[in-house]
């Protein structure tokens, strides 16, 4: 697929074919499903937590006598029927971690980016720089790459060249920035279109090549 190489200002100064191992897979929707799937349960931290009846406090004693009261039996005030008793098949600490082979995570990445660049959703730049960190610069020149659509910029390194970019997209609510070796697949649906200067590129044929 070849795709337009922009600068800044949005003007077309080259053009490149992006790598079909990549960005012409086979869109396999199962497995994408599965690996967002896996990352948002990995997410959770899993920490919820309630006391049964043998956690909370007090109830030792039998609130009244078996019979001869005209009320019904009860063993305990922390029952679960009463105010301040114990919860019953309520959330106890878990761990809802799900495992996914490596390959079969890369290969949901190279299932999305094809989607993505099938749908004219792949934006390549010769070089993504500001002169100084300001979310005016950066929202500009967003509007001149993407127009309105939310962005996601994968960035090639974090280093101090890199800096502004990152500073200029932190108040941007439809934008964020990324190191291309984090790409995952829930970005990849949150975001409407993929920015990356050629060095980001790189850095995807590096590991998803």
């Amino acid at each position: 697929m070849i795709v337009d190489v922009l600068n800044m200002q949005g003007e077309k100064v080259d053009t490149i074919e992006l790598p079909p191992a990549i960005f012409e897979a086979p869109v396999n929707v199962s497995l994408m499903h599965q690996a967002y799937i896996r990352q948002m349960a990995n997410a959770r931290l899993g920490t919820h937590s309630t006391k049964g009846r043998s956690e909370v406090e007090g109830g030792g004693r039998k609130p009244w006598r078996q019979k001869g009261t005209g009320r019904a039996r009860q063993g305990s005030i922390r029952a679960p029927q009463w105010v301040g008793g114990g919860k019953v098949h309520t959330p106890k600490p878990r761990d809802y971690s799900q495992r996914m082979p490596k390959k079969m995570r890369r290969a949901a990445l190279r299932s999305a980016l094809s989607a993505k660049a099938a749908e004219r959703g792949i934006v390549v730049l010769d070089e993504l720089t500001l002169p100084e960190p300001k979310t005016r610069l950066m929202a500009e020149a967003l509007d001149r790459l993407v127009g309105e659509a939310s962005a996601l910029i994968l960035l090639p390194s974090k280093d101090a060249f890199y800096e502004p970019v990152i500073r200029s997209t932190n108040n941007l609510p439809d934008a964020k920035t990324l190191l291309a070796n984090y790409l995952n697949i829930r970005d990849l649906f949150t975001y409407d279109k993929v920015v990356m200067p050629l060095k980001a590129l790189d850095v995807l044929v590096s590991f998803l090549g």
